[in-house]
């Protein structure tokens, strides 16, 4: 495999790309996913869009603002030309941005990739130590932050680094900077295989992996996941709770929309209960968020407020069988399981419609392959537990890190999802590789007993994890949160305990429950397993 010729100037992702001979076997089988050699991903988002539905569709809502195709053209532009102006951009340098979802955010995305540059989005939260991480791995030149979360960010002490604020009234401000350019910018003719984003992997213990995508890549989970499982429709307007520094929030509050010409409402921050009202009031007909926020609706008896919705896609976590069927049966639509990662940018395991079994995770989307195999690299056969391998038109490519060739086996991506395919090729999730629970020899699927917990009518959220054992190794133990009113004693203990005992193997049941008023889960809603093990070890 050759690369196309760079229009990068600086180098620096280009040279920390892992050898070719590390690299998955990439898949380019379905005709959409045949791009030309030049590509600038967000030309063809935006520009392109602009060109075939016109400057005054709408683009980007929020609670407080509306933007157009146009003016997202624009302000995308100006930006691009503050970069490469003010700020001597080329391309190929890394531009951090810092920022909750708003259009602001959005428009500084787009604008790097027009200008030629590397985004590396990151998560408004983070602190400053963590910061200063990803600056050491990634190397920017350029933030742009939101003026509202700029304290961490200066606090990290990013040498060499230009900080610019927007959304603020400054006369140093990047909005105050844009009112000085006309707005006419050509997107720089970058390669396909340019890389265009950073990502970092979320959820991991130790240093962050950041896995490298390409401007193909970007169009490549359009063209499969988002195109034959979403279907989104032009008039289609998206929502959802994952921030833009999470691929599953790039691509289905950002990617997706803009590839069909359909518009998306940016919420900043918002509770279940908000979101099941923002739905209602703005029209969402396409909805991208995790499991807990599905079940929290419901708890909270506001399905009627999702009436609008047309597609409703749940990641981030394994679906409960019991979640989707309680979801069907209070709205009429049928979730969307899928699976995805960091790594391969987006969902390549789903299902929609009438192709959905309840409690799999799906089939290979179009222009994916996926296989169950053992610790040597070997097929398993249907019905047996193993690791999930897949290879598609995008996979791993880590900047600059030996765990490359962990992650990518003979050609494969090696999730570390441990899951079971059926005789009819659904793949139904068992476990994180790491999250199986080995007690007294019997290998147990924390997940597998989750799922029996959240069907208990007195359970509003659980999970389980491993926790040490002197005489057994490990037993299963559950974090439980209640629903109101339900008393958190030994009764209840012995209900729930009772409760799997009657669904699956006896020996499976949790025989330590402690019940908390939450669990812990990162911005976009995934449950921290690594906090909840770190609970385990240190409890009495």
């Amino acid at each position: 495999m050759e690369l196309s010729p760079s229009a990068h100037v600086d180098t620096f992702c280009r040279d920390r790309l892992p050898p070719i001979e590390q690299w998955p076997e990439f898949l380019f089988e379905l005709p959409e996913l045949i791009y030309p050699d030049r590509l600038n991903c967000a030309r063809v988002l935006l520009d392109d869009s602009v060109e075939r539905w016109g400057a005054d569709r709408r683009c980007l809502l929020t609670p407080t603002e509306r933007w157009t195709y146009g003016e997202l053209q624009q302000r995308v532009n100006r930006i691009a030309q503050v970069l490469t102006g003010d700020l001597g951009l080329v391309p190929g340098n890394r531009v951090l941005l810092r920022g909750p979802n708003n259009p602001w955010l959005v428009a500084c995305w787009l604008a790097v990739l027009k200008a030629g540059g590397v985004v590396v989005t990151t998560m408004p939260l983070l602190r400053a130590s963590e910061l200063s991480e990803l600056q050491e791995i990634s190397a920017p030149v350029v933030a742009l932050c939101d003026h509202r979360f700029l304290d961490e960010l200066t606090g990290a002490r990013m040498v060499g680094v230009r900080i610019i604020a927007y959304g603020g009234t400054g006369s140093d401000d990047l909005a105050a900077r844009c009112e000085g350019k006309d707005g006419r910018f050509t997107a720089v003719d970058t390669a396909a295989d340019d890389v265009a984003l950073i990502a970092f992997t979320s959820g991991t213990t130790g240093r962050p992996k950041a896995t490298l995508h390409f401007h193909r890549d970007v169009l490549a989970n359009a063209d499969t996941f988002s195109r034959h499982i979403v279907r989104p429709e032009p008039d289609d307007l998206f929502a959802g709770t994952p921030p833009l520094a999470f691929t599953f929030g790039l691509g289905g509050l950002v990617v997706f929309p803009l590839r069909v010409g359909a518009s998306s409402l940016l919420l900043e921050q918002v509770t279940p209960e908000q979101l099941a009202a923002a739905v209602a009031e703005y029209g969402v007909t396409v909805l991208f968020t995790a499991p807990t926020a599905y079940r929290a609706i419901l708890a909270a008896g506001l399905a009627p407020r999702l009436a609008g919705l047309r597609r409703c896609v749940s990641a981030g976590e394994s679906l409960p069988a019991a979640v989707w069927t309680a979801f069907r049966d209070a709205t009429g639509l049928r979730l969307i399981d899928g699976i995805g990662g960091t790594e391969m940018l987006h969902v390549f395991i789903s299902a929609a419609d009438g192709d959905i079994r309840p409690g799999a995770t799906g089939r290979p989307v179009p222009g994916y392959r996926a296989t169950v195999i053992d610790e040597s690299g070997d097929p398993v056969p249907d019905g047996t537990p193993g690791l999930l391998a897949v290879k598609g038109p995008t996979g791993c490519r880590y900047l600059d890190d030996d765990r490359q060739a962990s992650y990518v086996r003979g050609g494969w991506n090696v999730t570390g999802d441990t899951f079971v395919r059926d005789q009819d090729g659904y793949f139904w999730y068992q476990a994180r590789s790491d999250d199986m629970i080995v007690s007294s020899g019997y290998n147990i699927a924390g997940p597998e007993v989750e799922q029996v917990l959240i069907a208990h009518p007195d359970v509003l959220d659980c999970a389980v994890v491993g926790a040490p054992d002197e005489r057994r190794g490990m037993i299963v133990k559950a974090y439980v949160v209640l629903r109101e009113g339900v008393p958190g004693g030994d009764e209840t203990v012995k209900s729930l305990q009772q409760y799997v005992k009657q669904a699956i193997a006896p020996y499976k049941y949790p025989r330590a429950v402690e019940f908390v008023p939450s669990l812990p889960r990162n911005a976009s809603g995934k449950l921290q397993r690594v906090e909840l093990r770190r609970w385990a070890r240190t409890s009495g």
